[in-house]
């Protein structure tokens, strides 16, 4: 049984991990904001390219791009893998990686050969732990370098993808929903597809100048990085939301359990000091 000098230390040691969780989930509030505004605010861009070049590609007729080439034989896969450097965001990592696993899994069934690209420290000790191959991992990617993140990933899917290495690119990352949900997400991001029942109407009405092939030489490109940069958004904010709600149920476990320990305390004390007061009267009725 726990004396009252271990009960003494445990309520130390947890209001001093009560003080640490707490301003983690401070720190996580606060960058939350800006990571939220971040991703919220570049979805509409996302949203009117995606339009604006299915209103280009409805008005071009056939169009033959390299970025758009569906393969009809599939063999070789890259996916790329979106996690975190740092944990204590609950199931943030660990629900994207099991289903990273089964989606590799279900790849090689069907004879597909999975090249692999990881960005943060869980999904390289992932990979590491399962003896899979990674062709390359990047960590400590600060969000103020995701511009020139997403260039040179964009470069890299690019060639291989035009020079036959990759028959089909994917990207695994946590979609931001709001702070309570983030949705693990596989997304396809070569060959791009632009076409959609949503066109607008009336597209075939624009005149474009130069013309339409010519518009998305340019306009592809610059669509793939923005797919790509969204990914990197969503999970930050993903990320700083996991933390703050794991943090805050940390903190209110912490205080739940502190006030146990201090009930638990003073029945002890009070048990104490009532046997010290009979040992006492006892004393006392035998003289």
């Amino acid at each position: 049984m726990a004396t009252l000098r271990d009960i003494r230390t445990r309520i130390a040691s947890v209001k001093s991990t009560k003080q640490i969780t707490n301003a983690m989930k401070m720190v996580s509030a606060a960058k939350l904001r800006r990571a939220t505004e971040a991703a919220v605010s570049a979805r509409p861009w996302e949203q009117t390219l995606t339009a604006t070049l299915q209103r280009v590609a409805s008005g071009a007729g056939e169009i033959e791009h390299p970025l758009l080439e569906a393969r009809p034989n599939v063999h070789n896969v890259l996916l790329v893998v979106v996690t975190t450097d740092r944990g204590l965001c609950g199931g943030f990592n660990g629900t994207l990686l099991r289903q990273t696993g089964a989606w590799l899994k279900a790849q090689e069934a069907l004879g597909h050969k999975v090249a692999i690209r990881a960005f943060g420290k869980k999904s390289r000790e992932f990979f590491k732990v399962r003896g899979y191959a990674v062709d390359e991992t990047r960590i400590e990617v600060n969000p103020a370098k995701f511009q020139s993140e997403v260039q040179t990933l964009a470069a890299v899917l690019v060639g291989g993808f035009t020079s036959y290495d990759y028959d089909e690119c994917y990207i695994a990352y946590n979609q931001f929903k709001n702070a309570l949900t983030q949705t693990p997400t596989f997304a396809k991001v070569l060959p791009l597809s632009i076409q959609g029942s949503d066109a607008p109407v009336g597209a075939a009405d624009y005149i474009f100048e130069p013309k339409g092939a010519a518009i998305l030489e340019t306009l592809l490109p610059l669509y793939l990085r923005t797919l790509l940069l969204q990914t990197f958004l969503e999970t930050e904010a993903g990320e700083q939301a996991a933390r703050m709600t794991a943090m805050d149920n940390a903190t209110r476990n912490a205080t739940d359990l502190i006030k146990q320990l201090t009930l638990d305390y003073n029945r002890g004390r009070q048990a104490a000091i009532t046997k010290e007061l009979i040992e006492i009267v006892s004393g006392a009725e035998a003289l």
